[in-house]
């Protein structure tokens, strides 16, 4: 089983309103965070896309899923994927939450996509940060 995941986090103003937007295997969701960064925001898409995963899945059917994380930050997906050191001490320990979800599955592979592919996600961050006005 394969699971497809396209995730996006925004910030008005950097720090400032931040929203994430996940599409779990068709399955919308987003939502405001508080005030952040955007690299912030982008990480924890990405967790809150784990954990809702696995909560669709349930503990078993998760470990034997491959996920793919399709995001268009490429700052996220090159760190994630070793290539990228991770400077900032803000993203540390959400690179390491994500590293311990992503032991809940078969394997979580990160994709770095085009902004025009990830529309889905781009809009939950913007629907949720508009609530905001």
């Amino acid at each position: 089983m394969k699971f497809i995941i396209n995730t996006d986090g925004g910030s008005r103003g950097n720090p400032g309103n931040a929203a994430i937007g996940v599409v779990v295997d068709g399955r919308e969701y987003g939502e405001y965070i508080g005030k952040t960064t955007n690299n912030v925001a982008e990480y924890k898409a990405v967790i809150f896309a784990l954990k809702k995963a696995k909560a669709l899945l349930g503990s078993k059917k998760a470990a034997e899923t491959e996920v793919e994380i399709r995001a268009d930050s490429e700052l996220l997906v090159k760190q994630m994927n070793g290539e990228y050191k991770i400077k900032n001490e803000e993203l540390q320990p959400l690179f390491f939450e994500i590293w311990n979800s992503k032991q809940d599955f078969k394997s979580v592979a990160f994709k770095h996509v085009p902004r025009e592919e990830n529309k889905d996600a781009d809009r939950l961050v913007n629907r949720a940060l508009d609530t905001l006005l």
